[in-house]
């Protein structure tokens, strides 16, 4: 059977293409910043996202710790959405490593606006842990932060004097989605992350951007990390090609996503959020079976998901085309899940 992968868009292979870019690419030894490729790399981030510097990281977590190592300040709290990946997935760093206190902030869909930040700032008390940075995740749960709320925060987050850091692992989806452009998104934020191995479908590698100032101290927090690396032209031309290929694609990710989540709705057994496919993730139940059972019976007719608790996720990437597409699309609803025993 031919298996279709939705487990994540972090599936992606390189292609041909971006496979030969790698192997003729130039490199040299990072650590001393002598890798040429690197070296465009972090400019084409920085001209990206208007930021005056740029660092590769070996993932997007790493970003985000390093983030809030600097700019969070160990003893000190961070205001996150309730369900943000720093919270979840990023196994208790935030605490552990950076030493900073997540608040996390019930807000729908993920979105904070700046009324939901009223009253959460703490300063000046001797037996308080004090607010420094506010967190956003854009996209989150493949939804995109409305630039309007964005620009709210970051005008209560000068008002309080707190830093504001974007985790973008998914920004290019955003603004494939709405159009507003990466920069004018990380014009919002003091420090923004994406990723490069998600939808782009580059092999490794995550960015963080910034001030100059800030990129210098990242580089010794890296360092503390383990995250000095060598000839990571290797790395860097993966994500070079992406930048310059792949981000434009992103639209049939966006399209297919889209074409899933209707066939779900057609084949009447799923409660999708159909709402919430803005980018490339799906998410839905199926009422009265738990979601590991819905897995283990997709996985049967060559559809591999993720859940999150009960609830089913698809995303849509590189490795899946318009025939996959429509495939994918038949086998759903022709599906009948059956009830766990």
């Amino acid at each position: 059977m031919n298996y279709y992968d939705l487990r994540s868009d972090t599936v992606t292979k390189p292609t041909p293409e971006m496979r030969k870019a790698i192997a003729e690419t130039e490199v040299g030894d990072d650590v001393y910043r002598e890798d040429p490729t690197t070296t465009k790399l972090e400019a084409l981030a920085a001209e990206l996202t208007g930021k005056e510097a740029a660092l590769l990281l070996t993932s997007g977590s790493m970003g985000n710790l390093v983030a809030l190592y600097i700019n969070g300040g160990r003893g000190n709290e961070a205001l996150l959405s309730s369900n943000s990946h720093i919270i979840h997935h990023e196994v208790g760093s935030v605490s552990a490593i950076a030493g900073v206190l997540p608040i996390a902030i019930e807000a729908p869909r993920g979105i904070l606006s700046a009324d939901l930040l009223q009253g959460k700032v703490k300063r000046g008390m001797y037996d308080m842990a004090t607010t420094t940075l506010v967190s956003v995740e854009n996209t989150i749960g493949g939804y995109c932060y409305p630039i309007e709320n964005l620009a709210g925060i970051q005008r209560f987050a000068k008002k309080n004097n707190l830093a504001v850091h974007m985790d973008g692992a998914r920004i290019f989806n955003a603004h494939i989605a709405t159009g507003i452009s990466v920069k004018e998104y990380a014009a919002h934020a003091d420090t923004i992350t994406f990723c490069l191995s998600k939808g782009l479908g580059a092999p490794i590698g995550s960015i963080i951007c910034g001030t100059k100032e800030f990129i210098d101290r990242a580089l010794t927090v890296r360092k503390m990390l383990g995250g000095g690396m060598r000839q990571t032209g290797i790395i860097a031309a993966g994500g070079l090609y992406a930048l310059n290929h792949h981000v434009k694609r992103l639209k049939d990710d966006h399209l297919h996503a889209r074409a899933i989540a209707e066939a779900l709705v057609d084949a009447g057994w799923a409660d999708v959020d159909l709402e919430g496919v803005q980018t490339n993730i799906i998410f839905f139940t199926v009422p009265g079976i738990p979601g590991s059972a819905v897995l283990s019976q997709l996985k049967k007719i060559g559809i591999l998901a993720n859940t999150e608790g009960d609830t089913v996720r698809l995303v849509t990437n590189l490795g899946i085309d318009d025939e996959d597409t429509v495939e994918i699309c038949a086998r759903l609803k022709s599906f009948e899940p059956e009830a766990a025993e």
